[in-house]
């Protein structure tokens, strides 16, 4: 039977996401000006047990966390 998903907020760090949520990198369509227009979904992500998604938003494996917060100062408040 798999865990149910759920989503915690660990302080001043990632999202920790459990129960094997399927996670997708995606990335932002622009014009020829270099406006926003959409998203793109790019590569699905390994599902594992438990996934820590990056809230700092300096990881530089996104959506990944990759410890970054630890290293700016990252706060949640």
């Amino acid at each position: 039977m798999e865990p149910e998903p759920n989503i915690t907020v660990r302080p001043n760090g990632p999202y920790l996401v459990g129960g094997g949520v399927p996670i997708s990198r995606r990335h932002v369509v622009t014009s020829e000006l270099d406006e926003p227009l959409d998203w793109q979904t790019g590569e699905r992500l390994e599902t594992k047990p438990m996934i820590a998604l990056c809230r700092c938003g300096g990881s530089q494996s996104k959506p990944l966390c990759d410890g970054t917060h630890a290293h700016v100062g990252f706060t949640d408040h």
